[in-house]
């Protein structure tokens, strides 16, 4: 029989997007950070911004809890994994408590991630045009799914004392539910932002006083003693039996160059931990600043990021597009997700209209439009076999971007099937090179992270045989 696992944990979730989940989130980590707690944070769903703030507060990185992407027990593999050494796990949830993919009742939701991991949730409120109404939205969301705890609420833009105590006293009276704090309408709580929600704090960007202001505000204004006491009421947990990342017969020594800098910054630690478990040296690069890839590399992998921001600074590096583009010819593996398929594309045209060459790699040019393109879950089938994955392989994934690619017919050479929307192709693969808008989670499949080092160790091989 195996052990309980009970780590103390609290959910912090919001009735909708934009409630300040975030800003809270933050805060209460800062909070219980200063009370000398090891704290490992946590994002539902596949985000890659607000994960940043997650770890300039806590230290440590934040890792992505997706119930769609992964199975129920990868996503009990990653939280027990990360949590081993903290006293305490927060969790920011994403959208409202129960919005996740379309059509399937919870499934990538807060919700959906707040029962596997049997843990408490607190509830985020913004009552900035309401007072006791607060109550029958928070009796709705306690009612909605009876099997979800809704231990506490926050308020969030509290106009006055005599306002908090409104809202609180019908929460109490009608749900049973108590009130942990109000936050007042402040400049200082707020977190900047652009086209694909918070500014990454790996741009240097977000001054550390705007995150102490944070912590500042939460400790004055929320009871951080509750949130302890909520966060132990947790339910035990049964770990999967295989909690470990899945062994393999032997190691991969490969060095796989990773482009890191302001302009991609969007790869999910737990992507990166499975390719060091299985053999991978992650020697990060700069796109922007370094003049050629690092020496003696068997692969390369750009994940998304901002590269319409940095276009120009990218464009004129010119030795480096050169080094990528001489490194793919000679037939080493390259993988870019997002803005590494921005990047990889002919071109980027800004905003703006500015238009600024690029590796050119992959065919066509990707232009950002005045609007959101793309964004939610995909499931994917491989047209042909490719660095990652064989011809016929199902992959769930995600995208996000206001880019377009128009690349007219490239025929076989385009990477995927969409399943999920009948008659459309994504992404581009092409002999060693596979490039797309899709981001997945290789925790859904392990085996695409051995496949992409197994191509390394290949052209690797292969080189050496020739010299």
């Amino acid at each position: 029989m195996r052990s309980l696992y009970n780590p103390p944990r609290i959910v912090i979730a919001g009735v909708t997007s934009g409630v300040g989940k975030t800003t809270i989130s933050v805060g209460i980590m800062g909070a219980l950070m200063k009370r000398g707690l090891r704290v490992q944070p946590f994002k539902v769903g596949p985000d890659y911004i607000d994960p940043t703030y997650h770890q300039a507060i806590a230290g440590v990185p934040s890792r992505n809890l997706d119930s769609w992407m992964l199975t129920e027990d990868a996503v009990l593999r990653t939280f027990i994994r990360a949590t081993r050494d903290a006293d305490m796990a927060v969790i920011e949830g994403v959208m409202g408590l129960y919005d996740g993919r379309y059509g399937e009742r919870n499934s990538g939701s807060t919700a959906h991630v707040a029962r596997i991991l049997g843990a408490p949730v607190l509830l985020i409120v913004d009552v900035a045009k309401m007072a006791q109404s607060a109550a029958a939205v928070v009796l709705g969301f306690k009612s909605y799914d009876p099997s979800i705890t809704i231990a506490g609420v926050i308020l969030n833009n509290v106009a006055s004392e005599r306002h908090l105590r409104m809202a609180e006293q019908a929460i109490v009276e009608c749900c049973g539910v108590p009130v942990l704090g109000g936050l007042p309408k402040s400049s200082d709580m707020s977190l900047p932002e652009r086209h694909l929600g918070l500014v990454p704090t790996q741009e240097g960007l977000v001054p550390r006083s705007t995150l102490e202001n944070v912590v500042n505000l939460v400790e004055a204004h929320i009871d951080i003693d509750s949130v302890l006491r909520l966060a132990s009421s947790a339910k035990p947990l049964s770990p999967p039996s295989d909690v470990e990342v899945p062994s393999l017969a032997s190691k991969i020594p490969v060095r796989l160059a990773v482009a890191m800098d302001e302009a991609f910054s969007f790869y999910y630690p737990d992507n990166l931990d499975l390719l060091r478990d299985i053999g991978a040296e992650i020697v990060p690069f700069s796109p922007v600043r370094d003049a050629a890839l690092p020496p003696d590399v068997d692969g390369i992998y750009i994940g998304g990021g901002f590269p319409e921001l940095y276009a120009e600074e990218l464009s004129k590096n010119v030795s480096m597009k050169e080094s990528i583009k001489n490194a793919a010819s000679a037939g080493i593996p390259l993988y870019g997700e997002c803005g590494g398929l921005m990047y990889l594309s002919g071109g980027i045209t800004g905003f703006d209209g500015r238009a600024f060459p690029m590796v050119g790699l992959v065919p066509g040019w990707c232009a950002m439009q005045n609007k959101r393109v793309s964004l939610g879950y995909l499931t994917v089938e491989a047209r042909n076999d490719s660095i990652l994955m064989k011809a016929g392989t199902q992959v769930r994934g995600h995208e996000f971007h206001w880019s377009s690619i128009e690349r007219g017919d490239i025929g076989h050479d385009t990477a995927y099937n969409v399943i999920d929307q009948p008659g459309r192709v994504e992404g581009y693969a092409q002999k060693n090179v596979l490039a797309s808008y899709l981001h997945i989670h290789f925790g859904a499949m392990p085996a695409l992270a051995a496949n992409l080092l197994s191509s390394c160790a290949a052209w690797r091989n292969r080189k050496k045989d020739v010299t």
